[in-house]
This record gives structure tokens, C-alpha cells and sequence, in this order.
């Protein structure tokens, strides 16, 4: 598969997010490496249209759960309908039966129904009336939450954010960039005409590419020293679990095949260490600022102490 129509895919996807190439090519990382995506960033900066361009670029299925307090597990999973006619209960599938699942606002939704998402989001399968659904493939979560709306929201537990394999921050667009936006209007005028790029067994190929990259031991040496690390490290409470050490890797070797490479270097271990780690680990203490940009100066502060394998 030509790396043309890899880059076809992410021009076409940046025609609508504007200016933010680097996260971009963070989530086609996780897509290829069959992982999910968190998007946390403050409303209004497009977490909801990047993931409608992802959708709209992939011929896959695609549906948005709008996560809202009243939301039941089975209004995500879907539930036991009987038949009069049969007499027999049939299952109605929910929306997480697609390939491409937008949770929008994942943190407005209460724990119980966030758990419902952990199965399909770790064994790509659904488990209702001691039946076993598979989902996909390919399948992939997109969340987004708003980390400084507390109002009406709730916590996300270190098992639920575990499942993801990054956790990504759009931010602000520079002043040229956003004022080609007012002017341009790319969500309103282009995300409706966007054609699909890849095919579903396109994609799925592309995913099994990235089973076959090497990576060389000084590499996994590496990524192992950054997990302890963070695992001795005085300052955390909750280092990397052998999970986000196998996240990391697949990451690493996604951003290979972006490349056109077969074989993992270095910076693909360092570009992406912070978005799929810092998420994971737990600080002792927190006196100021939030504890998502304390995790991520930690975990920097730790990466930077780790010597890069030459």
C-alpha cells in the first residue's frame, strides 16, 4: 500500500482541523495500532469534527453516543427485546456496534456506565444475557471530555483511562491558522463532502503491517527503562503497568508504518512516550494545577532522565 495514499488520508483529515498536524498523526497512530483515543481539551477546539473526519475518511461504520447522566449500560450495549410471535427474547444491538465510536463527553456519564466500555474497549466484544458479541473489526473508542468542567461530571478511574492508548490535547490554534478558519469555515464546508480514503479491508491490512515492524532490543530496552522508571520513582503513587509498556510498543511501531518504515526507530518511542503514558501514572501529591498537566510534567521530567539508545 503506497505511502501516497497514507498521506492522502491526513491531508484530507487536516483540510478540516486546520494547523494541528501533530495530532493528526497521533490518532492515526492509535487507528492503526487498533487503540482507543481520549481527547481532552477545553469545548470549541474540534474534538468532536477531527473525529467525524476520521469517520467520514474510513469506509466504516460510525455512531455517536452522546454520554449524558441518565445514560443506562444498555442504551450503549443494547438490550432483550421479547417476541411475542416467537416467544423468545432477541438481542438489540446498541450503538457501540460500529467500527468508529464517538463517546462524546465520557466523563458527563455516571461510573457504571463508563464500565460499560471497558470490556468492549479491551476484548472488542460485548458480554449481555450471557451472550458473548464481537465488535468489529476494525474498532476503535474516540472520547472527549472537558478536563476543567467539573460541574455534572464525573471521575475517570485509572482502570477506565488504562484502556486508552493515548490521551491527546488539540489546543489553541495559532492566530494565521485561526483566521483562515473564520474565514474558510472548514468543519461547516468541507466535513459533509470528505471521501472515504481507505476501504475497511484496507485499513485492517494496514493494521496487520503493523504487526510485522521490527523493533530491536535496545529499543525494548528502552521502553522498559522508562516503565521502571516511573515504578521507582518517588514522586508517583501509580507507575506504568506492563498494559501502557505494550501500548507504548504498538504505538511506536504504528508511527513506523506512517513512515513507510518496517522497523521502529528511537523517536517513535520519545514522540509519543508523554500522550500514551503520562495519562497512567498517579502523582503523590497535587498542591497546584491539575492533575493531568502534573502527571505530564512528571512523566517528562522522568522520559528526559532515560538516555536515548543510539
Amino acid at each position: 500500500m503506497s505511502q501516497e495514499k497514507i498521506q492522502s488520508l491526513r491531508d484530507q483529515i487536516q483540510t478540516v482541523l486546520m494547523g494541528k498536524e501533530d495530532v493528526v498523526r497521533q490518532v492515526l497512530v492509535a487507528l492503526l495500532a487498533r487503540g482507543h483515543i481520549l481527547l481532552e481539551d477545553v469545548p470549541g477546539v474540534g474534538k468532536t469534527i477531527l473525529t467525524r473526519a476520521v469517520a467520514e475518511s474510513l469506509q466504516c461504520e460510525f455512531n455517536r453516543i452522546q454520554m449524558t447522566p441518565d445514560l443506562l449500560p444498555s442504551d450503549i450495549l443494547g438490550v432483550s427485546v421479547y417476541d411475542s410471535a416467537s416467544g423468545e427474547f432477541n438481542f438489540r444491538k446498541g450503538p457501540i456496534f460500529a467500527n468508529i465510536i464517538l463517546a462524546d463527553e465520557i466523563n458527563r456519564t455516571t461510573p457504571r456506565t463508563q464500565s460499560a466500555l471497558l470490556e468492549a474497549m479491551n476484548e472488542s466484544q460485548v458480554t449481555a444475557d450471557g451472550r458473548t458479541y464481537p465488535l468489529g473489526p476494525p474498532f476503535m473508542v474516540i472520547a472527549t471530555q472537558n478536563p476543567y468542567e467539573f460541574e455534572g461530571t464525573y471521575y475517570l478511574p485509572e482502570n477506565q483511562l488504562d484502556r486508552f492508548m493515548l490521551r491527546i490535547r488539540i489546543g489553541y490554534p495559532e492566530k494565521t491558522i485561526e483566521k483562515d478558519i473564520l474565514r474558510i469555515r472548514p468543519a461547516q464546508n468541507r466535513l459533509g463532502s470528505l471521501q472515504p480514503v481507505f476501504s475497511r479491508e484496507e485499513l485492517m491490512d494496514l493494521q496487520k503491517k503493523v504487526d510485522d515492524v521490527r523493533m530491536d532490543d535496545s529499543i525494548l530496552e528502552y521502553i522498559l527503562a522508562i516503565s521502571q522508571a516511573t515504578r521507582q520513582s518517588e514522586d508517583l503513587e501509580i507507575g506504568l503497568s506492563p498494559r501502557a509498556s505494550l501500548s507504548l510498543t504498538a504505538a511506536a511501531k504504528a508511527s513506523a508504518v506512517l513512515d513507510g518504515r518496517d522497523y521502529v526507530v528511537p523517536d517513535d518511542v520519545r514522540e509519543l512516550a508523554v500522550a500514551s503514558c503520562a495519562h497512567r501514572i498517579r502523582p503523590r501529591t497535587i498542591v497546584n494545577g491539575s492533575s493531568t498537566v502534573i502527571s505530564e510534567e512528571l512523566f517528562r521530567r522522568i522520559l528526559e532522565s532515560i538516555p536515548v539508545p543510539e
